[in-house]
């Protein structure tokens, strides 16, 4: 089977899309490789993160950088990001802290290969306004004892499309959203991530009512 071509979406450091570079390295993905990332703004450090990985490999990955304010509306943006993602021959999408909403039109043209990590056990603290240090700040306000990650397929409802991965974080006394936030990236989000791209990329997700089965 050949590996499928990974494009990841970026707008800001990029620590989920080196989780996959280094799943990708350390034998957790081997059916994928990320062949595309395109930032949402110059000067990005995921952008960086694309340099340094090129220096030290021989498999290359392209980079676009796509900028919201140059195009007129988002159906035009969206479209752009489309043909650019049919003209790499992308299979898997991978929001990695991407911050523009995409229109309608362009999920449905991808429909259930287009994955996202939101960092809450959904169905909590999600939706419209949670993203970031926001969604660990309600967490807390809540006084809930867990939290943690969860990875699913992107459709047209923020947060609501297939679950395929979840994994609980405990909460201890004295957090700060700054430090919960840390520790759901490293015990959830980095773990998880590259686990649902292997997953996708070894053909072993199916979608049946909503419901991912992993086969």
């Amino acid at each position: 089977m050949n590996k499928k071509k990974i494009a990841v979406l970026v707008s800001g450091g990029g620590t989920n899309l080196q989780a996959i570079y280094d799943a990708c390295d350390s034998g957790i993905i081997t059916n994928g490789e990320i062949a595309l990332v395109v930032a949402s703004k110059e000067g990005v450090y995921a952008l960086e993160r694309v340099k340094q990985h090129n220096e030290a490999h021989t498999q290359q990955t392209e980079t676009a950088v796509l900028p919201r304010k140059a195009y007129a509306d988002r159906k035009s943006y969206s479209d752009a990001l489309r043909e650019l993602l049919d003209n790499r021959g992308i299979d898997l999408i991978v929001l990695a802290g991407f911050m523009i909403i995409l229109d309608e039109s362009f999920i449905r043209a991808f429909e259930n290969r287009i994955i996202n990590v939101h960092p809450a056990l959904i169905p909590s603290f999600c939706g419209d306004g949670f993203y970031g240090l926001h969604v660990h700040e309600a967490a807390l306000a809540k006084g809930v004892k867990v939290t943690g990650a969860t990875v699913h397929f992107v459709n047209e409802i923020c947060d609501g499309g297939p679950i395929i991965l979840q994994k609980a974080v405990e909460i201890e006394q004295g957090d700060t959203p700054e430090t919960l936030q840390r520790r759901v990236m490293e015990q959830a989000e980095w773990k998880i991530l590259p686990q649902a791209v292997e997953l996708f990329c070894a053909e072993r997700l199916e979608v049946v009512d909503n419901h991912v089965i992993i086969k």
